[in-house]
């Protein structure tokens, strides 16, 4: 009777686990589905600052930010149908999620900043104007972001009872 037990608690465990990395990412996708919705409408589309891709035409950098924008878009709705499955199977990790998303728009800011603007040069935040507060500005942003997510991240797996744990160091 007792190993039947604990397979059942193992089996939960498990379940719990899953449910907890699932929610994760699906805050990871929105996190950078969102973020990336963003900077396409605010820097993009109104304040004109910049497209994806400002190398070439601008036909091409409108193409890009039509690239971007649907990048984001799919990124969202992919974390939410995790996220409707997460609910749907009662095993959303709300704190895991939010630290997900935070972590995803975190880790996309600092993508953007350090790889999009500085070693590819793909495009710059604004053009004509000393770039400095711009790029430390965004690059802070996304840095805050990130170790707000991970000390969240951190936070909500100290809540995880020892069975999940169990579970998590056999996969």
């Amino acid at each position: 009777m007792n190993s039947i037990s604990n397979a059942a608690d193992e089996q939960t465990a498990r379940k719990a686990w899953n449910g907890q990395r699932r929610s994760l990412w699906s805050g990871i996708l929105f996190g950078m589905g969102c973020i990336a919705f963003i900077d396409e409408v605010v820097f993009h589309q109104l304040l004109h600052w910049h497209h994806f891709y400002d190398r070439s035409t601008t036909s091409a950098g409108l193409v890009s930010d039509g690239l971007l924008h649907a990048f984001s878009w799919f990124a969202s709705v992919a974390s939410l149908f995790l996220l409707a499955d997460l609910r749907r199977k009662k095993s959303w990790a709300i704190k895991r999620w939010v630290s997900g998303l935070l972590i995803g728009a975190g880790f996309f800011q600092l993508y953007d900043g350090i790889v999009h603007h500085k070693l590819m040069q793909i495009h710059q935040i604004r053009y004509g104007v000393d770039l400095t507060i711009y790029d430390w500005s965004w690059n802070i942003a996304g840095a805050l972001l990130l170790i707000a997510g991970v000390v969240g991240l951190f936070a909500s797996g100290r809540h995880s009872s020892s069975a999940e744990q169990k579970a998590f160091k056999d996969e």
